[in-house]
């Protein structure tokens, strides 16, 4: 749980860093070593389909990641743990594996949750992996947020109205050391106090300058292992990645069971239930099957609307 002070510290900040969130040998290598045998596979499908050079350089992870990005290969969605917004085909990968499951039902970091939410707690859909290649091998063109740096904005903004009420608490991962040099997250300190900023979806969705003080940034360096917990309206973004190497971590949400997602076409789930126990999901295959069976709902339907902002507002001008 989380102390007195580190919870008068989210308060008044709106966020926190927590040192050593999850515990290194049985959830974080556990989940690199399950996301390189995943690479692997996408490898081996590339080079069988013709898209990769077998000679490709295949060292390391990151090896694997910018020789994929070099080649013009899409990692991210395969790697990604969720569904993606627009139109959704039968056969689009993701990635649900038991231990990405049990990164988001560690009881550890659902203990800081409670500390913030309460004890009935919801895993939120709107949850991504991002592996950012080193800012100097990028396109020109990349504006994807899972990329490329990541554009002001606040998690609120990202779901529909249905979840503006919604109680719930960001946890941003790091799996590799986030550090200012590779693209670390800056936050405006205080900034959940206001209210939500108007937000652009072009090039991506983010806040328009004339409404951010970046003077009042600070960066916020993470070791591998930790994780800030953000409230749903601090201002954040992050840095490019200016290193040589990647910069890897998971946005995870949670939010109080009852309250609207915010994302209600993607599955949800109790990860935790103080009153009703047997209610928390414990199997990973079961977890799978929802984002199995929500891909199979939408595929080859109207494409999946995520946020609710207009690139012709007012604002965006």
């Amino acid at each position: 749980m989380l102390s007195r002070k580190q919870l008068d510290d989210f308060e008044e900040n709106g966020f926190l860093v927590i040192d050593q969130a999850i515990d290194r040998q049985l959830v974080l290598d556990p989940l690199i070593s399950e996301y390189e045998q995943l690479l692997q596979q996408l490898r081996a499908g590339w080079i069988a389909d013709g898209r990769l050079d077998r000679h490709a350089p295949a060292g390391t992870f990151e090896d694997l990641i910018t020789s994929a990005y070099r080649a013009g290969l899409d990692y991210f969605q395969p790697m990604d743990i969720s569904l993606p917004a627009g139109e959704i085909a039968p056969s689009v990968p993701f990635h649900a594996g038991p231990a990405v499951f049990r990164m988001i039902t560690d009881s550890n970091l659902l203990d800081s949750v409670e500390a913030i939410i309460g004890p009935e707690i919801t895993s939120n859909p709107i949850q991504h992996v991002r592996i950012k290649p080193p800012a100097e091998i990028l396109d020109d063109s990349e504006i994807r947020a899972h990329i490329t740096s990541t554009d002001w904005h606040q998690d609120r903004a990202v779901t529909l109205e249905e979840a503006d009420q919604t109680r719930m608490v960001t946890c941003w991962l790091a799996v590799t050391d986030a550090t200012v040099e590779n693209g670390c997250l800056r936050v405006i300190p205080g900034s959940h106090r206001g209210r939500m900023m108007p937000h652009c979806p072009n090039p991506q969705l983010g806040i328009p300058g004339d409404y951010i003080d970046e003077k009042a940034a600070c960066p916020v360096p993470v070791k591998a292992g930790g994780a800030i917990l953000f409230h749903p309206l601090t201002i954040h973004g992050s840095l490019p990645n200016t290193t040589s190497n990647i910069r890897w971590s998971f946005d995870l949400r949670y939010n109080v069971t009852g309250d609207p997602t915010g994302r209600p076409v993607f599955p949800d789930f109790i990860v935790r239930s103080r009153d009703t126990p047997s209610s928390e999901m414990r199997d990973p295959a079961e977890w799978r099957r929802l984002w199995e069976a929500a891909r199979a709902r939408l595929s080859n339907k109207p494409p999946v609307q995520i946020h609710r902002w207009s690139p012709d507002a007012a604002h965006c001008a």
